[in-house]
This record gives C-alpha cells, structure tokens and sequence, in this order.
C-alpha cells in the first residue's frame, strides 16, 4: 500500500505540476478564457488512464498457472524499464520541464490552436497517468506474490497518493508555499530505484518458476524465521524494497545489478550538471 502511495504522489505532483503551470500561464497571459481546454485534456487523460487500469487487470485476471506467472513477469519487467526511463527523463529534463512548457503554451495561443494547448495538458497527464495504472499493477503483483496483500490495498494506497498530491499541488497553488522539487524528486528517485530492483528480482523469481530462468542455487539463504515476508516489517519490506526472504541466487544477482548500475548513473548524471554549472560561471 506504501508503494502504492509513494508512486501515485510522486507520478500525481509531476502531472499537478505541470497543469499548474499551463493554467499559470494562461492567467498570466490574461487568457484564462482557454483554460477549458486544458481541463478537458486532463479529464480526458484521466479517464484514458483509468480505462487502462482496469484492462490491465483484467487481462491480468484472465490467466492462470503458467500463464498468469507469465503475464506477471513481463509486466514487472515493464514496468521496471519504464520506471527507469522516468527517473533517468526527470533527472536529465526536470529542470527545463517549465521552461518547455511554456514555450509550448505560448505556440499554441501565438497560433490559435486548440487542439495544440489541449494536447500539452492531455499527453503530459495521459504519460503520468499510464505509468500510474502500470506500477500499480506491478505493486499489486509483488507484494500478492507471498504477503498476500489484496490487490485493492495498492490502488487504496494510489488513490490517497493522488488525493495528496492534489492537496500538494493547490497549497503550492494557491499560497507561498514552496517544495524544494529538485530534492523531492532526488529523495524518490533513490526510493524508486530500490522498489524498480525489486520488480526485476520479483519477475527473476517468476521466472525462476517457470523453469526459464535457472536458480542456480535455489536459496541463497533464508532469513524466514527472523523476518517473514507475510509480517507487517516484511510487507513493507517486500512492497517497497522488494525483500525476499529466502531469493534464489539469480533474483539476488538481478536486484543487487540492477540496484548497483542504475543509482551509480544516477549519482553520476546529478554530480554532472552542477560540474557544468561552475564551468559556465566561470570567467
């Protein structure tokens, strides 16, 4: 439910954001006029999104055995690579995100064109949502693996994710309230890294199952009796981290890889910005 939470928050203020920051443009510009556009596109994001939720779950419910473990696997996969290119896009494009998108806003009321301001709130909410619907299924399948966590927990963990960005995001708004978003984003992505390593090692274990993956050795080791996987630590654990207590040698090889490459690039490209910085500064 946690990780339910942290990724509709996280994935609820990008969208927040950058409507926000149409509707400030409009309003600026004294075009407040056109904001129906914009809350169109996102209505029309949100149902989009919603719709792909729930046939993802239905597909998702439509096998079983074999290929159920199947559809699992590949969808944490997915949704593992996707993930990645989000914290890897916000890193190298965070900063210039407003900047774009106010071009983009300017082009489409220099031209008249509504179906162009329409586009920019509908495909930035509609990229967000969609991402949402697939991690959330991802979550649903990890954590229900051995926790057995009823799938409604990681949408109910969703749901108030978005329900607190939406808060978030009108104090922002709204007040002089300012969120350090270059931290915010820092802070989830090196949680995000760990919840994407434990969907790889999730769908190794899948994998692993279906006899398509070997084990290698089947248990590396087993930490059940300290730490069960369906207690309240190892839920939160297991949702958020992707813990496993007893992992085959692969899942463990699978996560510690994919943890180990991906938040060394990550600190990598954020030390290299603020290097490029001092140069340009520099007379």
């Amino acid at each position: 439910m946690f990780a339910g939470f942290l990724l509709a928050l996280r994935e609820g203020i990008e969208a927040v954001l950058i409507v926000s920051i149409v509707l400030g443009m409009l309003k600026k510009m004294g075009r407040s006029d056109r904001a129906w556009l914009v809350w169109l596109g996102v209505g029309l994001a949100v149902a989009a999104s919603l719709t792909a939720a729930i046939g993802l779950n239905i597909i998702g419910a439509e096998f079983e055995g074999p290929g159920e473990m199947t559809f699992e696997a590949f969808t944490m996969l997915f949704a593992a690579a996707v993930l990645t290119w989000m914290i890897f896009w916000m890193q190298k494009q965070g900063r210039r995100t407003q900047l774009g998108l106010e071009a983009d806003v300017r082009q489409a009321l220099s031209g008249g064109q509504k179906l162009a301001l329409f586009s920019v709130a509908f495909f930035a909410v509609l990229r967000e949502g969609v991402e949402l619907a697939l991690f959330l299924t991802a979550v649903n399948f990890s954590t229900s693996l051995v926790a057995g966590e009823a799938p409604i927990l990681g949408w109910l963990g969703g749901v108030l994710g978005l329900i607190a960005a939406l808060i978030l995001g009108w104090l922002m708004y709204e007040s002089a309230i300012k969120l350090n978003l270059r931290r915010f984003f820092q802070f989830t992505s090196i949680v995000l890294v760990f919840f994407a390593a434990g969907l790889v090692g999730h769908a190794v274990h899948e994998l692993n199952e279906l006899g398509w993956l070997p084990s290698v050795v089947e248990h590396v080791y087993d930490f059940a009796p300290l730490l069960p996987e369906n207690s309240t630590v190892g839920e939160f654990l297991k949702a958020l981290f992707g813990y496993t207590a007893s992992p085959s040698l692969t899942e463990m090889l699978a996560y510690l890889a994919y943890f180990v490459v991906v938040l060394g690039l990550l600190r990598y490209l954020d030390r290299k910005p603020m290097k490029q910085a001092v140069v340009t500064e520099t007379p």
